[in-house]
Parts: structure tokens; C-alpha cells; sequence
């Protein structure tokens, strides 16, 4: 493979995705640049970004924002442009000069410029589970028609695409299932009917991954494993019920592919995000990620359990989805992102995360969910009626 320089747009990087991604870039000055860099509304964050990685095109969630770190870049004498709004995400996703774009931007916000560099042909990385969640078959026919390379940057789905064999044309005959390995949270082994006490402080503690607060309380209540389920359900093809969740606390096996003669093929390593990250920008070769390797001898037991109903209650509302109507699960991720917020905002226990979630799939009927614009109308109708429930509870 020829080590030609290659531009990359990171979209969200300011989060713990981003500054991964740009970590491992940094490693790798003779194989990558940073073409563009995106951000929702962090000025200082994103101004040290520019600083240190002199991208060309600097991109904000507002216009406020983004005159606020304009003044910042001129005035330090840096020559990076800087642009605002969701049309400037989707130039820097499909600009013809990018060869990568990191796609991880967290929630519904990140569906329109990675569709935008699928249909552009990107090699896209996909760190936004909710772009396949909300968008599903529309987004895998958009990179189908775009002709570039789609590649899952979550650890569990890397996990499984490296343990698949190379052609997918035969996954379907050879493979059995799939085992989406999860750590359990940090209430893996709290007493269920003590949630309703859970501070955002607890739910945002993982013990074992450093992430955003919202995929930190998704983990705590397993509903980032459900939104999982569903984006195996799409990026792999397997049905549904080939999909199992297995609770595996060390998070060091990261998943699992059975075969139909029983074999189980699986992807081990540090829980370290710089490991897919790195594999996702060499692929198909490896190069060096900065993670720790394992240390098989001081490993210990690695232990692994079946997800408790009662602790979990939101997980099994993946499979509820996916058999429901087109669009169903883009009506359980909107209602899942009001809901955290809520609880983030302290205006919503967390038991009643899974309450605003169920009740919303039971409210909001799906229907035109085959284009981008029915898509965000369904999400904008789901939010708001998740709103209105979570206004109830207060």
C-alpha cells in the first residue's frame, strides 16, 4: 500500500473519540494530515486543536462560536479557515481532497455529514452508532452508491469485523452469530431497586472506558449495547436473532463471531479506543496505535455473565425496534437522547430513562423513514414527545 499522505476530517473532535483519533494521527505524521477538524460549541478546546495540528478548515456548531474562535485563530497568526453550521460540516465530509473522515459526532446531529461522505465515496469511519441507528438502510445504500469503505470504529463492532472472514459475500453462510461482549456498567452488580438513587456523577463513572457523559450513562444503563445491536443488525447484515449480549466485565475480550461448525473467532486487546481507531485508519494494514499490549500473564480470570432483565430493562428494547416498522429505531434513539439529557440535567431519575423510552416507541408511529428529510422529521417528532413525557415526570 503506497504511503501517500492522506487528508482526514475528524468530525467531533473535540470529544473522547476525536482527541483519540488525533492522537493516533500524530503518531503517524508520514501517513496522515488533518484536513479539517469540527466541533459543536468547545472554542478553547478546539482553538489548542488548531494550534497543534494546523488543520485547514476549523468548523463550528454556530456562528457565534465560530466568530469567537475566528478572532482566537487570527490573532495567534494561524492559517486555518473557519466555517459554521451543518452545511459546513457536510463541505469538509465530502470535499474531494479528503480521503478519510472520522465520523464522531455524538447522537442524530452526526447522520447528515456522514451521509454526506458516504455519498462522496469517503473511507468513513463510523463512530456514530446513531447514524445507522436512526438511518439504517438509507445510510448502508448511500455508501453502497457512493462506492467507498465503511468501517465501525465502536470497539465491539471493529471487534467483529476483524474476526469475520475478508469477503462478506459469505458471512451469511458461515456465520452462526455474533456476541457483543459488555462491560455492565458501573451498576453491573447494584441492587436494581437502588437506581431510582443514582446520581449523573455515578452513572458517568465507567470502570473501565474514559468517555463522553452520555455514552457513560448509555453504559450505565445498557441502552449504548442496545443502540449496538441495532448497528450490527445493519453494518453485518446477520438477522436479528443471530445478535447475542454477553456481559464480560475485564472488557478485554472486546467480541465475538461463532461459526456454524461452532469455532468462536474473537478480538482481544487493552480497553484502549486508539486500537480500532488505528485499524480503522490502516486498514486493511496495522500500524502502530500507542495502546499498552496485553499482559496475558497478570490477566487473570476473564469472566462473563448473561445481562440481568431487571438491571437492564432497556436492552431488550434493541430487538423491540428492529421488529417494529421502518423508522422505529430512530424514534427509540431521539427519545433515548432527550431522556439522558434530562437526567444529565438532574430534571430525571434514572430509572425513568427506560419509562420516557418505552413510552415514546408506544406514542410515536413511524411512517415515511426512506429519505433524510422523513428521517429528521420522525427524530423531531420523537424528541418532542419525549419532552412532553419527560415534563410529566418532573
Amino acid at each position: 500500500m503506497s504511503l501517500s499522505l492522506q487528508n482526514v476530517t475528524v468530525l467531533g473532535s473535540t470529544g473522547s473519540i476525536g482527541t483519540n483519533t488525533l492522537d493516533v494521527i500524530a503518531r503517524h505524521p508520514e501517513r496522515y494530515r488533518v484536513f479539517a477538524l469540527t466541533a459543536a460549541t468547545q472554542v478553547d478546546t478546539m482553538l489548542a486543536q488548531c494550534r497543534a495540528h494546523r488543520p485547514r478548515f476549523a468548523v463550528m456548531a454556530s456562528e457565534a462560536h465560530a466568530r469567537a474562535l475566528s478572532d482566537r485563530v487570527r490573532a495567534e497568526g494561524l492559517s486555518v479557515t473557519v466555517l459554521a453550521g451543518a452545511g459546513a460540516l457536510c463541505e469538509v465530509s465530502a470535499d474531494p481532497e479528503v480521503h478519510a473522515v472520522m465520523a464522531a459526532i455524538v447522537g442524530a446531529a452526526g447522520l447528515e455529514p456522514s451521509l454526506a461522505a458516504a455519498r462522496a465515496g469517503k473511507k468513513l469511519l463510523l463512530a456514530n452508532k446513531e447514524a445507522l441507528v436512526v438511518g439504517g438502510d438509507l445510510f448502508m445504500g448511500t455508501v453502497r452508491r457512493g462506492g467507498g469503505v465503511l468501517l465501525p470504529i465502536d470497539s465491539e463492532h471493529s471487534a467483529v469485523f476483524q474476526s469475520l472472514p475478508q469477503d462478506p459475500s459469505t458471512w451469511s453462510r458461515r456465520v452462526e452469530k455474533i456476541m457483543l461482549t459488555a462491560s455492565g456498567g458501573p451498576f453491573r452488580q447494584r441492587d436494581p431497586q437502588s437506581l431510582s438513587a443514582v446520581t449523573p456523577e455515578e452513572a458517568c463513572a465507567h470502570p473501565n472506558w474514559v468517555m463522553g457523559r452520555k455514552i457513560s450513562v448509555d453504559s450505565a444503563t445498557m441502552m449504548n449495547k442496545a443502540l449496538e445491536v441495532i448497528e450490527a443488525r445493519y453494518l453485518f447484515g446477520l438477522a436479528p436473532e443471530q445478535i447475542e449480549v454477553v456481559i464480560h466485565p475485564q472488557s478485554v475480550i472486546h467480541s465475538m463471531v461463532q461459526y456454524h461448525d461452532r469455532s468462536v473467532v474473537a478480538q482481544l486487546g487493552t480497553p484502549d479506543m486508539r486500537v480500532p481507531i488505528a485499524y480503522g485508519l490502516s486498514w486493511p494494514e496495522r500500524i502502530e496505535s500507542g495502546a499498552q499490549p496485553l499482559d496475558f500473564a497478570s490477566l487473570g480470570a476473564l469472566t462473563f455473565e448473561k445481562p440481568d432483565d431487571g438491571r437492564f430493562p432497556g436492552l431488550r428494547l434493541a430487538w423491540e425496534a428492529l421488529a417494529g416498522p421502518a423508522g422505529t429505531t430512530a424514534v427509540l434513539n431521539a427519545a433515548n437522547e432527550v431522556a439522558v439529557a434530562a437526567f444529565l440535567e438532574r430534571r430525571l431519575r434514572f430509572d425513568q430513562i427506560h419509562s420516557i423510552n418505552r413510552a415514546t416507541l408506544e406514542a410515536v408511529v413511524p411512517s415515511k423513514a426512506d429519505s433524510l428529510e422523513g428521517l429528521l422529521q420522525l427524530d423531531a417528532q420523537a424528541r418532542a414527545v419525549a419532552a412532553d413525557l419527560v415534563t410529566r415526570c418532573a
